[in-house]
């Protein structure tokens, strides 16, 4: 390998890494998190210390400053003893000058050579600049061509396009020695960037995507085929999907975004010995891989596109199964699937419900079902993947077989009733996964989560596919003797909420002197926290107080994600006595936490107060922050969504003793809330039970009572 060592090569890649270190930008979210502490800390910093570093881009309202200078002055002012690497890694990565997609790409080259070839990577390591991203386009084009061959997604990057970055990938070889190898650095990097961007991304859980995995190979074992060799994702995104497949020997992915497809392949590649296939390019208008005949097909496909090609494409040979309208951009996806397995292949797409009805695919709908290529329809549960307020459905297709007869029968399976609370972010997926593969084993308990229907009885002139459709509907209440235990607990809690009951007692107002939170925040009366951050222990589950819980009283219902490698980052965990305040429009609502919700992470748009037991008693703390009056003078109404800040929220200056007298009054009133809220519940519950009971003879009309 030679090592260029011309002088003005030198001087050039020495103002580039000079150029890099003063591109490298941070937040005040950033410098925060550097710093830990919190944002209002750093906007202190600023108005008190006038050598603080001035604003190097962002806007007037998000500011950003260099990476550099910000490190330079936290420690001259000993408030940053040394850079955690993986922060001090992922701030290099976020500021990076071709921004952060690209910085992850070409870390990722880097990660994959040090996987494939580490002592050749240490030699260049040991290269002083610029001779150290002089050669590593040499480097990196053997093992990308390796991994991928050609043509492929993953561009081999210049020097010129890594001198910038020289800083960012020798401390990206070093994060994956702290973390326990490259996959480990790539995607503790990826989950960080994915999280700082959670709306650019359709992502596909992987619990969701582990189920598809494992339902396609459920199929493939059924047909009675070796296990799937070749896998293919024709919208790979982040490439998650293929990330769950098992063992397998190729896996090809296609993206429209280069830099999504050369990510996505990079990351499988990090991830196992498989050979990757990849390019970028509009599935739909520009297939790569019109020749291939896959084993599984494993695709999220986008949803409700319009401009899918519909005009081009009307003689393409994939439209088996009918032409598309340009409105069933999703049944476009469904036959491409088909057209690229081989005979006896299984594919498993996950589509939004709508296209199990509209009344524009059910002649397409309806040839797939008389030609065996729809095997299944699974209706998954609200929240198991976004958009999250919509129950999604995956379809099971199995490309015909000549030698093969097409089943008499097509599954419907639901598992909204195996998910109880509808609108908890908290899903069962191991009982999701077992109920799903039992019920294409034909081992579902009863027809209320799965049923075999004859094809000839689904060929109407709906076509209509939505399987609750052709499934029983469990019953809201149960038996008539159950409405009767609902009953009776129903008029117990009745009771105990008249008991429960204030009786208002009239006082003179008087003015009393009074504080904010923020004043209290600086006088160490209290603490402030915000939620939303942080990762759980591979294997451990850590629940998540959301916003939702707080807001409906009821007990943390979301689940902190796993590490993505590595260790865990740090959540704000709750602890008895602090109070929790949703910080987006939701109504006046401040929650104390209590024993059996204690050690739940704190989660998004969510603010914690942790109050001083001398100074602060937390439900005369958490009382005054339900103001009406309070809570529209510390919010902010500049935009749709009402933001409130809590630093602005005010309560009066009261002795331990008065603040405890009021304490125990809200606690009170908190104790009559949470009656209600168990009355409404119950009510409900007795109610629909009731029209259910009467509706299916289960229940008899009786005497009406007066």
């Amino acid at each position: 390998m030679q090592v260029p060592e011309d002088s003005a090569a030198e001087a050039t890649a020495e103002a580039a890494e000079v150029v890099a270190e003063a591109a490298a930008e941070v937040t005040a979210a950033g410098i925060a998190r550097l710093a830990g502490v919190g944002r209002a800390a750093v906007s202190n910093w600023r108005r008190r210390h006038t050598d603080f570093p001035k604003p190097v881009g962002g806007t007037e309202t998000s500011p950003s400053f260099s990476l550099a200078e910000v490190e330079q002055w936290l420690r001259e002012q000993g408030k940053l003893a040394e850079v955690p690497l993986r922060e001090r890694v992922w701030q290099q990565l976020a500021g990076h000058p071709a921004g952060t997609l690209a910085g992850l790409v070409h870390t990722g080259c880097v990660l994959l050579l040090l996987r494939e070839r580490p002592p050749g990577l240490a030699e260049l390591a040991a290269l002083p600049e610029p001779r150290f991203t002089d050669a590593l386009p040499a480097a990196l084009e053997e093992v990308l061509t390796l991994r991928f061959g050609v043509p492929r997604a993953v561009r081999t990057p210049t020097a010129g396009e890594l001198a910038p970055a020289a800083p960012l990938l020798r401390a990206a070889v070093e994060l994956a020695a702290e973390l326990g190898g490259p996959r480990q650095a790539f995607e503790f990097l990826l989950g960080r960037h994915l999280d700082a961007n959670p709306r650019q991304y359709t992502l596909t859980p992987p619990p969701l995507a582990e189920l598809m995995a494992a339902l396609a190979a459920a199929a493939t074992a059924d047909a009675g085929d070796p296990p799937a060799a070749v896998l293919l994702d024709p919208a790979s995104g982040t490439g998650g999907l293929l990330r769950a497949a098992a063992r397998p020997a190729v896996l090809a992915v296609q993206d429209a975004d280069p830099e999504l497809a050369a990510l996505s392949a990079l990351r499988l590649a990090l991830h196992g010995d498989a050979d990757i296939r990849s390019a970028a390019g509009d599935t739909l208008r520009a297939d790569a891989f019109p020749d291939l005949r896959a084993d599984t097909v494993l695709a999220h496909p986008p949803f409700n596109e319009r401009a899918w090609g519909h005009d081009e494409l009307a003689y393409d040979p994939r439209w088996e199964y009918g032409f598309p309208a340009r409105t069933e951009s999703e049944l476009a996806w469904v036959q491409h699937a088909l057209a690229r397995l081989r005979d006896g292949g299984t594919a498993v797409l996950l589509m939004p419900p709508a296209v199990a009805s509209r009344r524009s695919g059910r002649r397409i709908r309806a040839d797939l079902l008389r030609r065996g290529a729809l095997r299944a329809v699974v209706a998954l549960p609200a929240g198991a993947a976004p958009p999250y307020g919509i129950p999604l459905h995956l379809w099971v297709l199995v490309r015909p077989a000549a030698d093969r007869r097409p089943p008499a029968e097509a599954l419907f399976v639901d598992t909204a009733g195996l998910v109880p609370d509808a609108g908890r972010d908290k899903l069962p997926w191991t009982a999701l996964q077992n109920a799903v593969l039992d019920a294409w084993a034909g081992r579902a308990a009863d027809d209320t989560l799965a049923r075999a229907v004859p094809v000839i009885d689904l060929l109407d002139d709906e076509v209509d596919l939505a399987p609750a459709r052709y499934l029983t509907a469990p019953d809201a209440g149960g038996s008539a003797a159950e409405l009767a235990a609902v009953r009776e607990r129903l008029d117990a809690t009745l009771r105990r909420t008249l008991t429960l009951a204030p009786v208002p007692e009239p006082a003179r107002p008087a003015p009393r002197p009074l504080t904010t939170v923020g004043e209290l925040a600086r006088t160490g009366a209290l603490q402030l926290r915000t939620g939303g951050q942080g990762t759980a222990p591979a294997g451990r589950e850590v629940p998540v107080l959301t916003e939702h819980d707080v807001l409906t009283g009821t007990a943390p219902s979301g689940t902190l994600p796993e590490a993505a490698g590595g260790p865990a980052e740090d959540p704000v965990l709750v602890r008895e006595g602090d109070v929790v305040v949703p910080v987006l429009g939701g109504g006046p609502s401040a929650r104390v936490v209590d024993a059996a919700t204690a050690g739940a992470a704190l989660g998004r748009s969510l603010q914690l107060l942790r109050p001083d037991p001398e100074a602060l008693d937390p439900w005369f703390l958490a009382g005054f922050l339900r103001g009406t009056a309070n809570n529209r003078q510390a919010s902010s109404f500049a935009s749709t969504a009402t933001r409130l800040d809590v630093r602005r929220l005010q309560l009066p200056r009261l002795p331990l003793a008065d603040q405890r007298r009021h304490g125990e009054r809200y606690r009170s009133l908190a104790a009559f809330e949470e009656a209600l809220r168990l009355t409404a519940r119950l009510g409900e519950q007795l109610v629909q039970g009731l029209y259910d009971g009467l509706a299916d003879g289960s229940v008899q009309p009786g005497e009406r009572r007066s």
